[in-house]
């Protein structure tokens, strides 16, 4: 018996594409579910209330491709808008009923953004965690996302933006503006919180197939209501996603897939631990290559 144990990832906002449902597409079942969620790419893929919706659908039509060749996993674990979409890859929540928590999600914060109008996401390269954060309270940002020891994602008022890239910079270290206008995980997001709990507390849940990371604070969740907890607070709470990176190594980890789109997740995992054996979806051409990547990284 295999004694490999799996990961699953489920991006977030960022890399999706107008090609991004192709390759799950080729799978019967998987465009069988495609079709049934009816989501489209011909709108602005990147405004909030189109990309969390299309993101969630992106991974869970990819899981439905793989599913049937994949090892079962050990753990899923979800970065920002993919902590919700790890639950339907867990099995928690059905693929419909996770679109529409994620469009609910969008709307929220959507309305978070037009109540505080003028926010922006920076991202910042080469400062320690404890560094950016000084630097990015003294702009009135708010550290959103730990992504590595000396690199995180930062929310706050986009006309201090400019203020906070020249700062970074004379520290010698690197930012870069983002394409998202709502400042995620951030107490500007503090409004949703609550409606969104209560948005999930009213889903059904079924049994977690896998514990699920929860990016607050990078503990397995196996339940609903510590997921309501989790999933509703990291709305407006940092995401420790260098801490859900750490927890997956300690947790024995031997193989982990980035479901897609992009690869974004695979490649911080294989950086900072490397014995992963890691990939993304988005590296192969076709599911079987998928599939025999799968066969040689979990082979005793």
């Amino acid at each position: 018996m295999s004694r490999a144990r799996l990961l699953l990832l489920c991006p977030g906002q960022g890399d999706q594409h107008p090609e991004m449902f192709n390759l799950a597409r080729t799978s019967g079942a998987a465009s069988s579910l495609l079709d049934q969620l009816d989501v489209r790419t011909d709108g602005d893929i990147f405004a909030n209330r189109n990309a969390q919706p299309l993101i969630v659908a992106a991974t869970l039509g990819m899981w439905e491709a793989v599913r049937d060749f994949a090892p079962p996993p050990a753990l899923v674990a979800g970065y920002s808008i993919g902590e919700l979409s790890a639950y339907g890859v867990a099995g928690a929540i059905a693929p419909a009923q996770g679109i529409a928590l994620a469009a609910q999600r969008a709307q929220l914060m959507d309305a978070c953004q037009q109540a505080a109008p003028g926010q922006a996401l920076l991202s910042i390269t080469g400062l320690t965690l404890a560094n950016a954060g000084a630097l990015a309270a003294a702009h009135g940002f708010h550290i959103s996302i730990e992504t590595g020891e000396d690199t995180c994602i930062a929310g706050g008022p986009a006309a201090q933006a400019e203020a906070l890239q020249l700062a970074i910079e004379a520290s010698g270290a690197r930012s870069r503006r983002l394409p998202v206008k709502v400042a995620s995980h951030t107490t500007y997001m503090q409004a949703a919180v609550a409606p969104f709990a209560d948005a999930l507390r009213a889903t059904p849940f079924r049994p977690l197939r896998a514990p699920v990371l929860a990016g607050v604070d990078a503990a397995a969740v196996e339940d609903q209501p510590r997921a309501t907890d989790t999933l509703s607070r990291q709305l407006a709470e940092k995401i420790r996603w260098l801490a859900c990176m750490d927890a997956a190594a300690e947790a024995g980890i031997t193989v982990a897939l980035e479901l897609g789109p992009g690869a974004a997740l695979s490649r911080m995992l294989q950086n900072r631990h490397p014995h992963i054996a890691t990939r993304s979806v988005a590296d192969f051409r076709t599911l079987d290559g998928i599939r025999k990547w799968l066969d040689r990284a979990t082979e005793d």
